[in-house]
């Protein structure tokens, strides 16, 4: 379809931040509909974020949220691979989106691997204790496990659901961002604070 009008492409731009030539070809793909444009870019966002994955992230900004009441905050570092990026206003943004919906959710890890296995251990001898005698063991196990992706959704920061669009995790919102600014972006760290917490 060749019938795709220069304001169609710009009003796609202004949504996404992709590129003109990428929003073309997704509104040509998705024959002019702008949600399936969306979705096609953000698709191709993601699958070149996972590209970027090996690429080393050695600059970047830490991004700071204190609540209105003044009685939490929270501090992130966030990563880029080049200061240019780390002083975008869509770098910046994000970061502070991420502030936020760390203080909203209060994760306890970035990623899986950094929780402690003893909390994990824990969890799931919760998870088999409130199934005993209840189901067979095989069965149990896959509860628990099951179990577990819930925990992690709710206490890992890269399997939360956003606060701000909860149809993407904030894995899913740093792939989208690291194809849209062309770099690999990682959050390395953060600290959440409350008073008398």
């Amino acid at each position: 379809m060749s019938g795709i009008s220069a304001t169609e492409v710009k009003e796609l731009r202004e949504m996404t931040g992709a590129p003109m030539m990428d929003c073309k070809s997704a509104l040509q793909q998705a024959a002019g509909d702008k949600q399936k444009a969306v979705d096609i870019l953000r698709k191709r966002g993601i699958a070149t974020a996972q590209k970027r994955l090996g690429r080393e992230t050695k600059e970047g900004r830490i991004g700071v949220y204190i609540h209105h009441d003044g009685k939490g905050g929270v501090m992130v570092e966030v990563n880029c691979e080049s200061d240019f990026v780390a002083k975008t206003d869509d770098f910046r943004r994000l970061i502070s989106d991420l502030a936020k919906h760390i203080y909203a959710t209060s994760p306890i890890a970035v990623r899986r691997e950094e929780i402690d296995p003893a909390v994990v251990e824990k969890e799931k001898e919760i998870y088999r204790a409130q199934m005993e005698g209840k189901k067979p063991p095989q069965v149990i196990e896959k509860i628990v496990e099951n179990k577990l992706l819930d925990f992690y959704k709710q206490r890992c920061l890269l399997d939360q659901p956003f606060v701000m669009d909860e149809k993407s995790t904030v894995r899913e919102l740093i792939e989208s961002k690291a194809g849209k600014l062309g770099e690999n972006i990682s959050i390395k760290q953060f600290a959440r604070f409350q008073v008398g917490g």
